[in-house]
């Protein structure tokens, strides 16, 4: 800055000379003395403008962040959607997960490098002892039939020496008492932000916390999205829900709830009802994090929601991670907890992990990341532009830059440009465990039901949609046809002959062969479905005209018109007309209950990693319309419904491995979906951004995440470096048409003086 001011000084001095100073030079030599000055002053410029350019060639200038964090270790993230609750009993979903995830601990979590996915401990000491009981209450010997189990116990037992962030709702004053849980007007009144409340505390994690938790999740004023589910588990679940109902959320702390006891300071039980050994995915989930009583006190007091000043804004947990500032309409940041406890980095993963430079971490104490900034970026562009310039660490791929970072390969494969591998970023690609699929009410008239006409109708249908295609336009290719219910990554997925033989055949031929490659079979097969069906052509023999379906759904915007128009061209290969539908959420949730939809499309995120969390989607007791459950399609099939019981609460083994296949087949038989795709996610990396590997199931992933900063400062003033020959070349050009204004002005003082 001081020699841009010393180049401006310089600038405006000899701009004064040519003014206001005589010209030592004869008439005869005026044109000389003009050019030895136009010479001197544009040396002067480019002089001062290659000082100035010296003295920023190192600097950042479009550097969004302040200096004082270009080498220190912090991560810089973005988010688009402002996270509507913070408070683990209530939230589900990917944008509040992305926050509570790195602030709360569950008693279990996913190992990071480990697949299939393993739930180790995490706050727990080790993994819970679990015991079988009869209705009685006696324990059950190992070998008993599953028909003998009434309940399930889980003992959880956490480690000692756990404690809160620091918060001010655990503060104390100098007696012992906490020093905010009695706040006055004028004290309420003078807040504006959890920061106002100077003083923190913090306290030992104790097993009351984790059954305190529990009852939240049964407290109908906190309207926990897992309530209803938990119902069915948790023994007396619903009896202390309806217990509870008139009473205060902080009224609960004193009442006991029969599923859920601390037997001591660091253990605790959970009962469920019969035998569900999915339940310790659950216990991996934020919902089952443990929350301090103190902190209902606390933000219970009238007045303070008014200001935001709830749970929902300022989470108190144990994790890795505290939330700092939480200004949705511009960042929010994450801070490390000063008080973590103990956690290191896994010592060993699947056998290429070492390889990859997964390892180099190993036996260290995390997180290795002290900041977290999260900027608010609702346009692509600028979004994309950041993590260009290296001011992003990481970035998804929108669809207006898919073509700058992603090329196909000969072979269909997908690479980074030639641009991405200069700069050294990696790509990450994964198949979510997600479906999306195209649904039938199988108790429309129709479309549904289990005659062969109906069932012939939904496979052509099922052939003639084209899913590759829809991948293809409308995702940039980020996907994978599905062949069943269950996506890649969960226990039962076949991806070597597990092919969907009603709608593909291997080009082989062999379509029990582990080779070759599965094609969506020809139109032709699907149009000879439609006649076997009585429907030749397309044509309705009722109406003698063109079969019409009814397709409804959500997307009534003028973006998705193309998505709707290429759904009618499926269904015109066949001859059918198919009439869209559309209608506002409510609506459609409303025709959804009570089985007035024909054809919808819907999809399904795994909550956890086991096929009864997607074959629950067909299961009769499960129907929509009849029991109000997530059974859309409202398929029911006697001998689907025995095999699921009989696979549900099985551990994994050859023999519910041979069932999950028996129950593929009879889905694909009876086509209640259309099974379309399974997303897949494409993220990108710079270089310095290490510990890279995809976990689908776990949240908790930035404790994991290391930074090379050195590089990152490195690669940014390479790529930021500022451009100054514009200006340069702008002074220049100022100068020459300044020159004919100076002329014009001194011949005018040389005459009035004369």
């Amino acid at each position: 800055m001081t020699l841009l001011l010393m180049s401006s000084l310089l600038s405006r001095q000899l701009l004064y000379a040519l003014l206001y100073l005589p010209l030592p030079c004869s008439r005869m030599k005026m044109k000389t003395c003009k050019a030895r000055v136009l010479v001197l002053m544009l040396s002067v410029i480019f002089w001062s403008a290659s000082f100035s350019c010296a003295a920023w060639e190192s600097e950042e200038l479009n550097n969004p962040y302040p200096e004082d964090e270009n080498n220190q270790a912090v991560l810089y993230e973005s988010f688009s959607e402002r996270p509507k609750h913070l408070d683990p009993a209530v939230s589900y979903s990917n944008s509040e997960y992305t926050f509570i995830a790195q602030i709360y601990e569950p008693p279990f979590q996913y190992h990071y490098l480990k697949r299939p996915y393993q739930v180790v401990p995490l706050t727990a000491v080790r993994m819970p002892e679990v015991s079988y009981l009869t209705l009685k209450g006696e324990k059950l010997g190992n070998g008993v039939n599953d028909s003998d189990i009434a309940f399930t116990e889980y003992i959880i037992e956490i480690q000692p020496g756990i404690r809160y962030q620091p918060h001010p709702a655990l503060a104390k004053n100098i007696q012992g008492d906490y020093k905010y849980h009695q706040l006055d007007k004028a004290q309420i009144e003078a807040a504006t932000s959890l920061n106002d409340f100077k003083a923190t505390g913090s306290r030992e994690l104790t097993a009351e916390d984790y059954v305190y938790q529990i009852k939240r999740l049964a407290h109908p004023k906190i309207q926990s999205p897992i309530a209803e589910i938990m119902k069915n588990y948790i023994v007396g679940f619903d009896d202390y829900s309806k217990q509870v109902k008139d009473k205060a959320k902080t009224a609960i702390r004193d009442l006991p709830i029969e599923g859920a006891t601390a037997l001591n300071r660091y253990q605790y039980r959970i009962r469920i009802k019969g035998k569900y050994p999915q339940f310790i995915y659950w216990l991996a989930m934020p919902f089952f994090s443990p929350m301090p009583w103190e902190a209902d006190v606390f933000y219970s007091q009238k007045g303070l929601a008014d200001k935001n000043i709830t749970l929902d804004w300022f989470p108190i947990g144990t994790g890795p991670y505290l939330m700092a500032e939480n200004n949705p309409n511009r960042r929010m940041i994450l801070l490390k907890n000063p008080l973590f406890h103990v956690e290191s980095y896994p010592t060993e993963g699947e056998p290429e992990d070492a390889q990859k430079g997964l390892l180099v971490d190993a036996g260290k104490q995390l997180p290795f990341i002290d900041k977290v900034v999260f900027m608010l970026e609702k346009e692509t562009i600028p979004y994309w532009t950041k993590f260009l310039q290296g001011y992003y660490d990481a970035s998804g791929i929108a669809s207006d830059s898919f073509d700058q970072a992603i090329q196909f390969t000969g072979s269909g494969d997908v690479a980074l440009t030639p641009t991405m591998l200069e700069k050294g970023i990696q790509l990450q690609t994964s198949v979510a465990t997600s479906s999306f699929y195209m649904g039938f009410n199988m108790l429309d008239a129709i479309v549904g039901g289990t005659t062969e006409q109906a069932r012939k109708l939904r496979q052509a249908i099922a052939i003639a949609v084209d899913y590759e295609e829809y991948i293809s336009i409308f995702t940039n290719g980020r996907g994978v046809a599905a062949q069943g219910i269950l996506p890649p990554g969960i226990y039962g997925f076949d991806d070597k002959t597990g092919i969907n033989p009603y709608v593909y055949e291997w080009l082989n031929g062999k379509a029990a062969a582990p080779v070759g490659k599965a094609q969506r079979k020809k139109i032709d097969a699907a149009r000879q479905l439609m006649t076997e069906a009585g429907y030749a052509g397309g044509i309705d023999p009722k109406t003698k005209e063109a079969l019409i379906l009814y397709f409804d759904t959500t997307t009534t915007s003028i973006d998705d018109r193309p998505r709707m128009n290429w759904y009618r061209k499926q269904f015109e290969k066949l001859g059918i007309k198919l009439v869209i539908r559309g209608t506002d959420y409510n609506r459609f949730q409303e025709k959804m209950r009570t089985g007035n939809a024909q054809i919808f499309v819907w999809g399904w995120n795994a909550d956890y990693p086991d096929p009864e969390n997607f074959f629950f989607l067909l299961y009769g007791a499960n129907s929509k319309v009849q029991h109000g459950g997530e059974n859309a399609a409202n398929y029911h099939n006697p001998e689907f419904d025995r095999l699921f019981e009989q696979m549900r609460n099985m551990n994994n083994s050859e023999q519910r491995y041979r069932i999950i296949q028996q129950m593929q087949e009879i889905v694909r038989h009876d086509a209640p979906w259309v099974f379309g795709y399974h997303p897949k996610n494409f993220s990108l990396f710079h270089g310095w951004y290490k510990n890279i590997k995809p976990n689908l199931m776990a949240n908790n992933l930035l404790k994991y995440t290391r930074i090379n900063t050195a590089d990152r400062a490195e690669k940014r003033r390479q790529w930021n470096k500022p451009v100054f020959w514009p200006l340069v070349l702008g002074s220049a050009v100022f100068v020459l048409m300044l020159i004919p204004a100076i002329n014009t002005y001194r011949r005018r003082v040389r005459k009035s003086i004369q």
